[in-house]
């Protein structure tokens, strides 16, 4: 049977009938743009990270623009970020007026490699850096890139974009960030019915900045303290998004079970699967695969042929997109993000995805492997 690579459409059996009762509610008290649902919403974030504030926004890229604006970075200031990340790390960075410099990963944990992070900080002096949480978990260093960036001052802001749902030594992921930012695209493990997105932050003054950053830098209706831009979150979104939060352990537990049984599974039929570092409970955001590059282009083959959806999360590193062209500063470290995306093969994996389906694609996978 046909696989597809993820399906959103596998809502528990009263949810769709709730949210549109939500929707009724929403639309005949005409909460669209801020408002109580959104209020609550980023009570319940706090509430379950244990971080000072959540400032919701309208996607995810805006998050990280805010994040970037909040510590200061403006017009030719440099940030480091990984070179294996989503392509808005990296355009965050320009759109506000920055310049990256990457930095190579750790082939172990497939995150920013730590000890090249202090060089690229030693040799540019940045204004600010991002670390990614990429494939839903993290840093086997985070402690450590947390504790140097403090000593320097230097702002870190972790892009949690795949994270949401990932605790770190038995808390949440963004507990201990000065800022952490977060993606609710439809596909993430908490995602809405459109683009939202927010920032955790660590203080009352981040809060505050951020707040007016997203809201055209008011200090109230009609006067402006700053120039911000509009980056508010929808009332549609906010209340699906408290919806889902209803049901999101039930969610998360799914894929965590399916990727464990991925991970035992593929172990048993010799596929190279990274290790979750000790001290991460992952989220089940993606299945990652690491296949041989002179194979993998086969195994795609096969895989289409048997009608299994996969991705390549991600097919280039940020130093080699042509994007990146006239923006780029500097990059430290070899090509072990360009090997990451000669490399890397994500299996179907999403909440409620039943074992049979699993089956399925690992039979497929299997017979691609023998051929």
């Amino acid at each position: 049977m046909p696989v597809p690579f993820i399906d959103l459409r596998r809502f528990e059996p009263d949810f769709l009938q709730r949210w549109l009762h939500v929707c009724r509610d929403v639309t005949q008290n005409t909460r669209f743009v801020g408002g109580p649902d959104v209020v609550r919403l980023e009570d319940s974030l706090v509430q379950a990270s244990g971080c000072h504030g959540f400032v919701a926004c309208a996607n995810g890229t805006d998050a990280l623009q805010l994040a970037l604006r909040a510590v200061g970075v403006g017009t030719g200031d440099l940030v480091v970020i990984p070179d294996a990340t989503f392509w808005a790390t990296f355009e965050a960075v320009v759109n506000c007026g920055g310049r990256p410099v990457t930095v190579d990963i750790d082939p172990a944990d497939l995150q920013m490699d730590f000890d090249l992070f202090r060089e690229a900080v030693e040799r540019y002096r940045p204004r600010a850096a991002i670390l990614v949480h990429l494939y839903g978990w993290g840093s086997a260093r985070l402690d450590e890139f947390r504790s140097f960036c403090r000593e320097r001052s230097l702002p870190l802001i972790e892009d949690g974009a795949q994270s949401f749902g990932v605790t770190w030594r038995g808390e949440s992921i963004y507990r201990g960030a000065e800022l952490a930012t977060v993606s609710f695209y439809p596909a993430k493990v908490l995602g809405s019915c459109g683009d939202a997105g927010g920032v955790y932050c660590s203080t009352p003054e981040l809060e505050d900045r951020l707040r007016r950053l997203g809201n055209h830098g008011r200090q109230d209706h009609y006067r402006y303290g700053m120039v911000g831009w509009n980056s508010r979150m929808s009332g549609f979104d906010a209340a699906y998004l408290n919806l889902c939060l209803e049901y999101f352990e039930a969610r998360l537990s799914s894929r965590r079970r399916l990727a464990q049984r991925y991970r035992e599974r593929l172990h048993e039929m010799g596929v190279k699967v990274p290790a979750v570092p000790e001290g991460y409970e992952e989220n089940g955001y993606l299945n990652v695969t690491l296949q041989a590059p002179e194979h993998r282009e086969a195994v795609k083959t096969a895989l289409a042929e048997a009608g299994i959806g996969f991705g390549e999360v991600y097919p280039g590193s940020m130093s080699t997109q042509p994007g990146a062209d006239g923006h780029l500063y500097g990059a430290v470290g070899g090509n072990q993000a360009q090997w990451l995306s000669r490399s890397v093969l994500n299996l179907p994996l999403f909440a409620y995805m039943s074992e049979a389906e699993q089956d399925e694609v690992l039979t497929a996978l299997g017979r691609a492997l023998e051929s």
